[in-house]
């Protein structure tokens, strides 16, 4: 493969990446307008909100499977497909006021950003094996970078009474583009494995690593730090309207807010693991979304509720990656100790919306978001288990799992 062949390679992921962000930023600053428009309370609206993190679920738990069968490139491509078409049809939910339709159309969205994302991670992993550079890191970045993009777009169709289905039709426009031109960038055979070896031999017994102590408490610190960042996802721009009195367009601006500070916090995450610990970075990350959560939730003055949302995104930004290194280094059988941490996260993402909307219903989404707090906080003291510097050459350490990590049969000859 030439170096020309590897940087569209290269460019290409990033833009997967960023589609996916402008994608789900868009969705997330015209949820008052959907909300409205489809007559719901905040309890109802937490079930619809469910079907995105079902298809989620589905989606990452599917896709290291079809990964090593078929390779990158057509995951990624039906995954980025899949997208286009949800907000497509959560448009049209949207305009025709049909809350079943939004759901369904935000579950195929989850299962296309799930799956598509192990995907694309397992492609970076490649190219950072053929040029030697991080690549992975600035693939998540670009993910917030293109939530800020989106969400500023968001907030200006808000502010001019813009209708969220001509919105959405837009953006699944812009979003097919970038896919008819980055797909052809990436090349077939990536990820797909070689044979399994015969049944007969000795496997590693998976279930043992419920057994360890420090996994499950690196779990929980996954559990808390995806709850802060899903909470955020799924709410902020509610929370900030019927929480704090904010108009809708304020409420995305705020959402925008959130979503840069995320984009800031994964920049620059290398520099700051680079020169302190995996227990370091997690307490600072927690202690960060602690003290904003603390002031969205227990402030009345909806200008330092809405600066806050800065310290909470930038607490979101690493915990949950930082985590997942932490359980690939902390014993042996790093495949199931990842899958282990990885699935305690995603629960949090499944259970989060329809919890958080129950208990918004009943005393308010501010009084509810104590409960993402209370998480966030048993995080600082769950850090230590994180251990110590992170590894610049473990493939965990970038956030893949190991068995998708995988080079293609003459991979290195190509290098």
């Amino acid at each position: 493969m030439t170096d020309r062949a590897v940087r569209r390679r290269r460019r290409a992921l990033y833009l997967f990446f960023f589609l996916n962000g402008i994608a789900m930023s868009s969705w997330i600053t015209r949820t008052p307008d959907v909300r409205d428009r489809l007559g719901l309370s905040t309890g109802q609206m937490g079930l619809v909100l469910f079907g995105l993190s079902v298809g989620s679920m589905a989606g990452i738990l599917c896709s290291g499977r079809f990964v090593s069968r078929f390779g990158t490139r057509p995951v990624t491509a039906l995954a980025t497909l899949f997208v286009v078409a949800s907000v497509v049809v959560v448009g049209a939910g949207s305009a025709l006021g049909s809350a079943p339709l939004v759901t369904a159309g935000l579950c195929v969205f989850g299962v296309g950003v799930g799956s598509g994302e192990v995907a694309i991670n397992v492609d970076g992993a490649d190219v950072e094996r053929i040029t030697g550079a991080a690549v992975l890191p600035t693939l998540h970045g670009c993910f917030s970078l293109g939530t800020v993009i989106g969400g500023l777009a968001g907030m200006a169709a808000t502010a001019a009474a813009f209708p969220a289905h001509w919105h959405l039709l837009a953006v699944a426009a812009v979003t097919a583009a970038i896919f008819g031109y980055a797909i052809g960038a990436v090349p077939t055979g990536t990820g797909v494995r070689a044979a399994s070896p015969a049944s007969g031999s000795p496997r590693p017994a998976g279930p043992q690593v419920w057994k360890d102590r420090r996994l499950l408490t690196i779990g929980a610190i996954v559990l808390a730090m995806a709850l802060a960042e899903g909470a955020a996802n799924d709410w902020l721009p509610l929370l900030m309207v019927d929480g704090h009195g904010l108009d809708a367009a304020v409420g995305s601006l705020v959402f925008v807010g959130f979503a840069a500070a995320m984009t800031v916090g994964r920049f620059g995450g290398t520099y700051f693991l680079n020169r302190y610990s995996r227990a370091a970075a997690v307490r600072a990350s927690a202690v960060s979304g602690a003290i904003g959560l603390s002031l969205v939730i227990f402030s009345d003055n909806a200008v330092v509720a809405a600066a806050a949302v800065l310290f909470w995104g930038l607490g979101a930004s690493l915990g949950f990656p930082v985590a997942l290194s932490a359980a690939g280094d902390s014993g042996p059988d790093e495949t199931a100790r990842v899958s282990l941490v990885a699935t305690i996260g995603y629960i949090a993402f499944l259970v989060g919306p329809p919890l958080l909307g129950f208990l918004g219903d009943h005393y308010g989404l501010r009084p509810a978001m104590v409960v993402v707090l209370a998480f966030v906080a048993t995080a600082v003291l769950a850090a230590p288990a994180a251990g110590d510097r992170t590894s610049h050459h473990r493939k965990s350490d970038l956030g893949v799992p190991a068995e998708l990590a995988v080079e293609r049969p003459g991979q290195r000859a190509e290098g």
